[in-house]
Protein backbone atom coordinates (compact mmCIF):
# COMPACT_ATOMS: atom_id res chain seq x y z
CA UNK A 1 0.00 0.00 0.00
CA UNK A 2 1.11 3.56 -0.52
CA UNK A 3 1.92 5.70 2.53
CA UNK A 4 -0.66 8.15 3.57
CA UNK A 5 0.75 11.25 4.74
CA UNK A 6 -0.08 12.78 7.88
CA UNK A 7 -1.46 16.32 7.77
CA UNK A 8 -2.47 18.83 10.52
CA UNK A 9 -5.24 21.60 9.64
CA UNK A 10 -5.18 24.54 7.95
CA UNK A 11 -7.82 27.28 7.81
CA UNK A 12 -8.47 29.76 4.49
CA UNK A 13 -9.77 32.24 7.13
CA UNK A 14 -6.28 32.87 8.12
CA UNK A 15 -4.70 34.11 4.72
CA UNK A 16 -8.05 36.64 3.96
CA UNK A 17 -5.61 39.52 5.76
CA UNK A 18 -2.95 38.36 3.51
CA UNK A 19 -4.31 37.76 -0.22
CA UNK A 20 -7.65 39.26 0.53
CA UNK A 21 -11.33 38.91 0.69
CA UNK A 22 -12.32 38.74 -2.62
CA UNK A 23 -9.83 36.18 -3.66
CA UNK A 24 -10.77 33.79 -0.21
CA UNK A 25 -14.40 34.37 -1.23
CA UNK A 26 -13.83 32.98 -5.09
CA UNK A 27 -12.19 29.67 -3.37
CA UNK A 28 -15.02 29.10 -1.22
CA UNK A 29 -17.60 29.80 -4.31
CA UNK A 30 -15.36 27.26 -6.70
CA UNK A 31 -15.47 25.09 -3.70
CA UNK A 32 -19.09 24.58 -3.10
CA UNK A 33 -20.23 22.27 -6.35
CA UNK A 34 -16.66 20.27 -4.95
CA UNK A 35 -17.68 19.33 -1.42
CA UNK A 36 -17.84 15.89 0.09
CA UNK A 37 -15.84 14.75 -3.33
CA UNK A 38 -13.01 12.43 -3.12
CA UNK A 39 -9.26 13.92 -4.36
CA UNK A 40 -5.98 12.27 -3.73
CA UNK A 41 -2.88 13.64 -4.66
CA UNK A 42 0.08 11.05 -5.32
CA UNK A 43 4.12 12.09 -5.20
CA UNK A 44 7.79 10.70 -4.74
CA UNK A 45 8.65 11.76 -1.31
CA UNK A 46 7.24 13.72 1.87
CA UNK A 47 10.08 16.02 2.07
CA UNK A 48 13.02 17.56 1.21
CA UNK A 49 11.71 19.50 -2.10
CA UNK A 50 8.97 22.25 -3.50
CA UNK A 51 6.08 19.64 -4.21
CA UNK A 52 6.02 18.48 -0.57
CA UNK A 53 6.21 21.76 0.43
CA UNK A 54 3.37 22.79 -1.51
CA UNK A 55 1.07 19.74 -1.11
CA UNK A 56 1.51 20.05 3.15
CA UNK A 57 -0.66 23.33 2.56
CA UNK A 58 -2.45 22.74 -0.28
CA UNK A 59 -4.07 19.29 0.77
CA UNK A 60 -5.38 20.45 4.83
CA UNK A 61 -6.67 23.78 2.71
CA UNK A 62 -8.52 21.51 0.40
CA UNK A 63 -10.01 20.05 2.88
CA UNK A 64 -10.65 22.87 5.29
CA UNK A 65 -13.29 23.96 2.35
CA UNK A 66 -14.79 20.79 2.07
CA UNK A 67 -12.95 18.83 -0.10
CA UNK A 68 -11.71 15.32 0.87
CA UNK A 69 -8.49 15.67 0.25
CA UNK A 70 -5.69 13.02 1.01
CA UNK A 71 -1.85 12.65 -0.01
CA UNK A 72 0.32 9.50 -0.62
CA UNK A 73 3.88 9.24 -1.32
CA UNK A 74 4.38 6.13 -3.13
CA UNK A 75 6.87 3.10 -2.24
CA UNK A 76 10.47 2.49 -4.04
CA UNK A 77 13.88 1.71 -3.57
CA UNK A 78 17.17 2.83 -3.68
CA UNK A 79 17.75 1.34 -7.45
CA UNK A 80 14.32 2.94 -7.97
CA UNK A 81 15.17 6.49 -7.46
CA UNK A 82 18.86 6.27 -8.88
CA UNK A 83 16.56 5.86 -11.89
CA UNK A 84 14.14 8.79 -11.78
CA UNK A 85 17.01 10.96 -10.90
CA UNK A 86 18.68 10.36 -14.01
CA UNK A 87 14.88 10.86 -15.77
CA UNK A 88 14.69 13.95 -14.08
CA UNK A 89 18.32 14.65 -15.79
CA UNK A 90 17.13 13.90 -18.80
CA UNK A 91 14.24 15.49 -19.10
CA UNK A 92 15.66 18.54 -18.64
CA UNK A 93 18.01 18.11 -21.34
CA UNK A 94 20.90 16.02 -19.99
CA UNK A 95 22.26 13.51 -22.29
CA UNK A 96 22.61 10.53 -20.15
CA UNK A 97 18.90 8.58 -20.32
CA UNK A 98 17.81 5.40 -18.60
CA UNK A 99 19.31 2.03 -19.65
CA UNK A 100 16.52 -0.85 -20.46
CA UNK A 101 17.22 -2.59 -16.98
CA UNK A 102 16.12 0.62 -15.30
CA UNK A 103 13.09 1.35 -17.73
CA UNK A 104 11.78 -2.15 -16.37
CA UNK A 105 12.77 -1.31 -12.88
CA UNK A 106 10.63 2.20 -13.28
CA UNK A 107 7.75 -0.04 -15.03
CA UNK A 108 7.80 -2.76 -12.19
CA UNK A 109 7.78 -0.32 -9.36
CA UNK A 110 4.80 1.99 -11.06
CA UNK A 111 2.90 -1.57 -11.45
CA UNK A 112 3.43 -2.20 -7.75
CA UNK A 113 2.16 1.13 -6.45
CA UNK A 114 -0.44 0.90 -8.98
CA UNK A 115 -1.86 -2.18 -7.28
CA UNK A 116 -1.38 -0.73 -3.66
CA UNK A 117 -3.88 2.56 -4.83
CA UNK A 118 -6.69 1.82 -1.71
CA UNK A 119 -9.55 3.53 -2.37
CA UNK A 120 -12.37 4.69 -4.85
CA UNK A 121 -11.69 8.45 -6.29
CA UNK A 122 -13.10 11.00 -7.67
CA UNK A 123 -9.49 12.43 -9.34
CA UNK A 124 -6.35 11.63 -8.68
CA UNK A 125 -3.51 13.77 -9.28
CA UNK A 126 -0.12 12.54 -9.88
CA UNK A 127 3.20 14.48 -9.19
CA UNK A 128 6.20 14.49 -11.98
CA UNK A 129 7.44 11.56 -13.45
CA UNK A 130 8.54 9.31 -11.00
CA UNK A 131 4.67 8.04 -10.26
CA UNK A 132 3.58 8.82 -13.76
CA UNK A 133 2.80 5.09 -14.21
CA UNK A 134 0.00 4.43 -12.03
CA UNK A 135 -2.46 5.33 -14.06
CA UNK A 136 -2.33 2.42 -16.85
CA UNK A 137 -2.30 0.17 -13.57
CA UNK A 138 -5.09 1.68 -11.01
CA UNK A 139 -7.40 2.95 -13.92
CA UNK A 140 -10.11 1.80 -12.25
CA UNK A 141 -9.68 3.13 -8.96
CA UNK A 142 -10.63 6.99 -10.37
CA UNK A 143 -12.66 8.80 -12.45
CA UNK A 144 -10.29 11.32 -13.29
CA UNK A 145 -6.85 10.94 -13.41
CA UNK A 146 -4.63 14.41 -13.39
CA UNK A 147 -0.80 14.43 -14.37
CA UNK A 148 1.23 17.76 -12.60
CA UNK A 149 4.77 18.11 -14.24
CA UNK A 150 6.74 20.73 -12.23
CA UNK A 151 10.17 20.13 -13.90
CA UNK A 152 10.99 21.97 -17.18
CA UNK A 153 10.35 19.87 -20.17
CA UNK A 154 10.96 22.24 -23.10
CA UNK A 155 13.89 21.41 -24.11
CA UNK A 156 13.91 16.95 -22.84
CA UNK A 157 16.88 14.30 -24.35
CA UNK A 158 14.65 12.87 -26.88
CA UNK A 159 14.47 8.85 -25.64
CA UNK A 160 13.24 9.48 -22.53
CA UNK A 161 10.47 11.87 -23.00
CA UNK A 162 9.08 9.60 -26.45
CA UNK A 163 9.13 6.48 -23.78
CA UNK A 164 6.85 8.91 -21.31
CA UNK A 165 4.35 10.40 -23.58
CA UNK A 166 2.73 7.74 -24.20
CA UNK A 167 1.63 7.89 -20.57
CA UNK A 168 1.21 11.21 -19.90
CA UNK A 169 -1.47 11.65 -23.27
CA UNK A 170 -3.58 8.87 -21.01
CA UNK A 171 -4.20 11.55 -18.72
CA UNK A 172 -7.42 13.15 -18.34
CA UNK A 173 -5.53 16.49 -17.95
CA UNK A 174 -1.75 18.08 -17.65
CA UNK A 175 -0.82 20.80 -15.28
CA UNK A 176 2.22 22.79 -15.98
CA UNK A 177 4.24 25.68 -14.45
CA UNK A 178 4.55 27.45 -17.97
CA UNK A 179 3.24 27.09 -21.88
CA UNK A 180 6.69 26.71 -23.11
CA UNK A 181 7.13 23.65 -20.87
CA UNK A 182 4.74 21.42 -22.48
CA UNK A 183 6.46 18.86 -24.96
CA UNK A 184 5.00 18.94 -28.97
CA UNK A 185 1.96 16.44 -29.01
CA UNK A 186 0.75 17.15 -25.55
CA UNK A 187 -2.86 18.29 -26.14
CA UNK A 188 -3.23 19.41 -30.06
CA UNK A 189 -4.68 22.93 -29.63
CA UNK A 190 -3.63 22.49 -26.01
CA UNK A 191 -7.23 20.89 -24.87
CA UNK A 192 -6.42 19.35 -21.47
CA UNK A 193 -3.35 21.39 -20.92
CA UNK A 194 -3.42 23.73 -17.76
CA UNK A 195 -1.13 26.41 -16.89
CA UNK A 196 -0.59 26.85 -12.95
CA UNK A 197 2.55 28.23 -11.54
CA UNK A 198 3.00 27.19 -8.05
CA UNK A 199 3.38 29.07 -4.85
CA UNK A 200 4.51 29.37 -1.28
CA UNK A 201 2.41 29.27 2.05
CA UNK A 202 3.15 32.70 3.45
CA UNK A 203 1.92 31.53 6.86
CA UNK A 204 3.75 28.94 7.23
CA UNK A 205 7.03 28.57 9.43
CA UNK A 206 9.73 29.00 6.77
CA UNK A 207 8.23 32.15 5.23
CA UNK A 208 6.21 33.47 8.19
CA UNK A 209 7.11 37.04 9.69
CA UNK A 210 10.62 36.73 11.40
CA UNK A 211 12.15 39.45 13.94
CA UNK A 212 15.58 40.85 12.56
CA UNK A 213 16.60 39.99 16.18
CA UNK A 214 15.04 36.29 15.93
CA UNK A 215 16.80 35.53 12.60
CA UNK A 216 20.04 37.10 13.72
CA UNK A 217 20.07 35.04 16.65
CA UNK A 218 19.36 31.85 14.81
CA UNK A 219 22.31 32.69 12.38
CA UNK A 220 24.50 33.69 14.85
CA UNK A 221 24.02 29.49 16.19
CA UNK A 222 25.85 28.44 12.70
CA UNK A 223 28.99 30.61 12.93
CA UNK A 224 27.14 33.76 10.85
CA UNK A 225 28.83 36.72 11.94
CA UNK A 226 24.98 38.79 11.87
CA UNK A 227 27.51 42.17 11.70
CA UNK A 228 28.81 41.44 8.04
CA UNK A 229 27.41 40.85 4.95
CA UNK A 230 25.66 37.75 3.86
CA UNK A 231 24.58 35.94 0.49
CA UNK A 232 22.48 32.73 0.62
CA UNK A 233 21.31 30.44 -1.65
CA UNK A 234 18.67 28.26 -0.56
CA UNK A 235 18.30 24.44 -2.84
CA UNK A 236 19.01 21.03 -3.19
CA UNK A 237 22.98 20.27 -4.21
CA UNK A 238 21.96 19.62 -7.29
CA UNK A 239 23.88 20.42 -10.75
CA UNK A 240 21.03 22.14 -12.34
CA UNK A 241 21.24 24.80 -8.98
CA UNK A 242 25.00 25.33 -9.93
CA UNK A 243 26.42 25.33 -6.10
CA UNK A 244 30.02 25.20 -7.74
CA UNK A 245 28.95 28.71 -9.64
CA UNK A 246 27.93 29.96 -6.38
CA UNK A 247 30.94 29.55 -5.38
CA UNK A 248 32.54 31.43 -7.68
CA UNK A 249 30.65 34.10 -7.66
CA UNK A 250 30.57 34.40 -4.29
CA UNK A 251 34.96 34.63 -4.91
CA UNK A 252 34.48 37.48 -6.72
CA UNK A 253 32.02 39.51 -4.43
CA UNK A 254 34.85 38.51 -2.17
CA UNK A 255 37.48 39.93 -4.29
CA UNK A 256 36.28 43.60 -3.98
CA UNK A 257 33.87 43.11 -0.16
CA UNK A 258 36.30 40.85 1.30
CA UNK A 259 33.87 40.87 4.48
CA UNK A 260 31.17 38.79 2.85
CA UNK A 261 30.22 35.44 4.00
CA UNK A 262 27.75 32.96 1.99
CA UNK A 263 25.67 30.61 3.41
CA UNK A 264 24.60 27.55 1.31
CA UNK A 265 21.01 25.93 3.04
CA UNK A 266 20.03 22.71 1.33
CA UNK A 267 18.10 19.56 2.09
CA UNK A 268 18.58 15.67 1.32
CA UNK A 269 15.44 13.98 -0.29
CA UNK A 270 14.39 10.42 -0.54
CA UNK A 271 14.57 10.66 -4.25
CA UNK A 272 17.66 12.61 -4.53
CA UNK A 273 20.47 9.94 -4.03
CA UNK A 274 22.28 12.38 -6.04
CA UNK A 275 22.56 14.91 -3.76
CA UNK A 276 24.84 13.42 -0.89
CA UNK A 277 27.70 13.53 -3.71
CA UNK A 278 26.86 17.12 -4.80
CA UNK A 279 26.67 18.22 -0.98
CA UNK A 280 30.29 16.30 -0.79
CA UNK A 281 31.34 18.28 -4.25
CA UNK A 282 30.38 21.72 -3.42
CA UNK A 283 31.94 20.84 0.21
CA UNK A 284 35.08 20.07 -1.41
CA UNK A 285 34.67 23.22 -3.69
CA UNK A 286 34.72 25.42 -1.05
CA UNK A 287 37.98 24.41 0.04
CA UNK A 288 37.60 25.15 3.79
CA UNK A 289 36.79 29.21 3.46
CA UNK A 290 35.27 29.59 7.37
CA UNK A 291 33.00 32.39 5.23
CA UNK A 292 31.09 29.51 3.80
CA UNK A 293 28.83 27.68 5.13
CA UNK A 294 27.16 24.41 3.81
CA UNK A 295 24.47 23.36 5.72
CA UNK A 296 21.39 21.00 5.21
CA UNK A 297 18.92 18.60 7.31
CA UNK A 298 21.71 16.59 8.56
CA UNK A 299 23.01 19.77 10.36
CA UNK A 300 19.67 19.84 12.03
CA UNK A 301 18.80 22.83 9.04
CA UNK A 302 14.81 23.05 8.86
CA UNK A 303 12.08 25.51 7.74
CA UNK A 304 12.72 28.00 10.72
CA UNK A 305 16.69 28.27 10.20
CA UNK A 306 15.95 28.61 6.58
CA UNK A 307 13.53 31.54 7.50
CA UNK A 308 16.47 33.16 9.56
CA UNK A 309 18.96 32.79 7.08
CA UNK A 310 16.92 34.29 4.32
CA UNK A 311 15.41 36.95 6.44
CA UNK A 312 18.89 37.70 7.76
CA UNK A 313 20.53 38.06 4.34
CA UNK A 314 21.60 41.01 2.24
CA UNK A 315 21.51 39.62 -0.84
CA UNK A 316 19.61 35.67 -1.50
CA UNK A 317 21.04 34.57 -4.58
CA UNK A 318 18.92 31.24 -6.65
CA UNK A 319 21.63 30.66 -9.24
CA UNK A 320 20.18 27.98 -11.50
CA UNK A 321 21.04 27.19 -14.43
CA UNK A 322 18.21 25.17 -15.41
CA UNK A 323 14.85 25.06 -13.14
CA UNK A 324 11.21 24.22 -13.39
CA UNK A 325 10.29 27.01 -10.97
CA UNK A 326 12.16 28.03 -8.28
CA UNK A 327 9.84 28.58 -5.19
CA UNK A 328 13.31 29.31 -3.07
CA UNK A 329 12.97 32.54 -5.19
CA UNK A 330 9.45 33.30 -4.09
CA UNK A 331 10.17 32.94 -0.41
CA UNK A 332 12.90 35.24 -0.54
CA UNK A 333 10.93 37.55 -2.70
CA UNK A 334 8.11 37.44 -0.21
CA UNK A 335 11.02 38.16 3.16
CA UNK A 336 11.31 41.30 0.84
CA UNK A 337 14.93 40.46 -0.07
CA UNK A 338 16.98 41.56 -3.22
CA UNK A 339 17.04 38.37 -5.02
CA UNK A 340 19.28 37.53 -7.90
CA UNK A 341 18.88 34.27 -9.74
CA UNK A 342 19.58 32.55 -12.59
CA UNK A 343 17.41 34.17 -15.84
CA UNK A 344 16.10 30.28 -16.91
CA UNK A 345 12.71 28.63 -16.66
CA UNK A 346 10.06 29.76 -14.03
CA UNK A 347 12.32 32.44 -12.72
CA UNK A 348 11.46 35.25 -15.01
CA UNK A 349 7.78 34.99 -13.76
CA UNK A 350 8.87 35.63 -10.48
CA UNK A 351 11.81 38.36 -11.05
CA UNK A 352 10.67 41.45 -13.41
CA UNK A 353 14.75 42.35 -13.95
CA UNK A 354 15.94 45.33 -12.35
CA UNK A 355 12.45 45.89 -10.89
CA UNK A 356 12.14 43.21 -8.26
CA UNK A 357 15.59 41.60 -8.39
CA UNK A 358 18.10 40.96 -10.95
CA UNK A 359 18.07 38.06 -13.72
CA UNK A 360 21.45 36.76 -14.38
CA UNK A 361 23.29 34.18 -17.08
CA UNK A 362 27.14 33.73 -15.45
CA UNK A 363 29.20 33.90 -12.12
CA UNK A 364 30.46 36.87 -13.48
CA UNK A 365 26.84 38.95 -13.66
CA UNK A 366 25.87 37.12 -10.51
CA UNK A 367 28.86 38.71 -8.25
CA UNK A 368 28.12 42.45 -10.07
CA UNK A 369 24.71 42.21 -9.52
CA UNK A 370 25.23 41.18 -5.56
CA UNK A 371 27.96 44.22 -5.28
CA UNK A 372 25.46 46.66 -6.91
CA UNK A 373 23.06 45.99 -4.17
CA UNK A 374 25.98 45.71 -0.91
CA UNK A 375 27.04 48.76 -2.47
CA UNK A 376 23.98 51.04 -2.39
CA UNK A 377 21.32 49.71 0.77
CA UNK A 378 18.18 52.14 -0.46
CA UNK A 379 18.63 50.14 -4.32
CA UNK A 380 17.90 46.58 -1.97
CA UNK A 381 14.94 48.21 -0.11
CA UNK A 382 13.26 48.77 -3.37
CA UNK A 383 14.13 45.41 -5.35
CA UNK A 384 12.56 44.20 -1.97
CA UNK A 385 9.81 46.02 -1.94
CA UNK A 386 8.42 45.59 -5.20
CA UNK A 387 9.46 41.71 -5.13
CA UNK A 388 7.27 41.18 -1.99
CA UNK A 389 4.06 42.74 -3.93
CA UNK A 390 5.16 40.75 -7.01
CA UNK A 391 4.86 37.28 -4.56
CA UNK A 392 1.89 38.40 -2.44
CA UNK A 393 -0.16 39.21 -5.92
CA UNK A 394 0.50 36.21 -7.78
CA UNK A 395 2.46 32.97 -5.80
CA UNK A 396 0.90 32.40 -2.20
CA UNK A 397 -1.41 29.44 -1.77
CA UNK A 398 -4.18 30.65 -1.73
CA UNK A 399 -4.70 31.58 -5.47
CA UNK A 400 -3.08 27.89 -6.05
CA UNK A 401 -5.86 26.46 -4.18
CA UNK A 402 -7.97 28.88 -6.46
CA UNK A 403 -6.57 27.50 -9.28
CA UNK A 404 -6.86 23.56 -8.28
CA UNK A 405 -10.28 24.19 -7.46
CA UNK A 406 -11.27 25.65 -10.62
CA UNK A 407 -9.69 23.00 -13.02
CA UNK A 408 -11.21 20.16 -10.65
CA UNK A 409 -14.89 21.70 -11.39
CA UNK A 410 -13.64 21.61 -15.63
CA UNK A 411 -12.55 18.11 -15.18
CA UNK A 412 -15.90 17.18 -13.87
CA UNK A 413 -14.49 15.93 -10.27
Amino acid sequence: MLQEVALGNKALTDYTHVVGKELTESVRELAEPLKGKRVLHVSATAFGGGVSEILYTLVPLMRDVGVDTHWHVIFGKEEFFNATKLLHNSLQGAEESLSDEQWELFDEINLMNAEGLQGEWDTVIVHDPQPIGLRRGALDKARNWIWRCHIDLSTPNPAPIARLLPLIEEYDATVWHMPDYVPAGIGDGRDGVTIMPPAIDPLSPKNMAFSPEDAAFVCNQFGIDVDRPLLTQVSRFDPWKDPIGVIDAYREVTAQAPEAQLAMVGSMATDDPEGREYFQRTFEYAEGDPDIKILSNLNNVGAIEVNAFQSQSDVVLQKSIREGFGLTVTEALWKGRPTVAGNVGGIPLQIENGVGGYLVDSPSECAQRCLDILADPELGKSLGRAGKEHARREFLTPRLLRDWLRLLGDVGT
